[in-house]
């Protein structure tokens, strides 16, 4: 046993490989809908299309002001029902998208939708615009058009299953693999689902 002068052991470094490291999943929430902004940021600088992240309208209540440079907002509530996330335009069409993720291994659960947010994507269909789900589920990235999201929300209301099965999701929806820039290119399924020739 080797003692420093101020008597304490000498403890060896470990080899950074043999440490374990716990997942963190702090960002695990933004990671996402950061892909999704910096893949719309690119769309929209290289005129591919245009498309935002809708602000979430909120009511603000009250608000602290203990000096004007830092103003504290104590009370708000939301406005209204949030509808999706994103819309825009690509190639004359609307586009409208909810971006949704699970840690769940096996399926992906419903409950991450509301009534109101199905209905919206119904009205948008029923107009002719593009409107689909992005899923971060099983370590892969699904482009799920919502007319199949509305059967499984279906089958959900009739007493059915309260999820999408792993084999289920891989099977309806469309993998879009990670890329550098733009990060997720869904414009890629869009182009084959609803631009390309029959």
């Amino acid at each position: 046993m080797i003692r420093y002068p101020n008597g304490k052991t000498y403890q060896p470094k470990q080899a950074a490989s043999s440490l374990k490291k716990k997942p963190s999943y702090s960002n695990r929430g933004m990671t996402l809908e950061d892909d999704l902004n910096e893949t719309n940021i690119y769309y929209l600088n290289h005129s591919i299309a245009v498309i935002h992240k809708k602000p979430t309208p909120v009511q603000i209540v009250h608000v602290d002001y203990p000096k004007r440079s830092a103003a504290v907002i104590k009370e708000a509530y939301f406005k209204q029902s949030s509808t999706t996330d994103y819309n825009g335009v690509y190639k004359g069409r609307y586009i409208d998208f909810e971006a949704k993720e699970t840690k769940s291994r096996t399926s992906f659960p419903l409950q991450n939708f509301h009534d109101h947010q199905i209905e919206h994507m119904k009205q948008v269909v029923a107009q002719g615009g593009i409107c689909f789900v992005i899923i971060s589920a099983f370590g892969e990235i699904y482009f799920l058009e919502a007319e199949k999201l509305f059967y499984f929300w279906e089958r959900k209301n009739q007493n059915g299953r309260k999820s999408i099965r792993k084999d289920e999701l891989e099977e309806a929806g469309h993998p879009i693999s990670l890329g550098y820039s733009p990060r997720i290119d869904y414009i890629k399924v869009i182009d084959q689902l609803y631009f390309s020739p029959s």
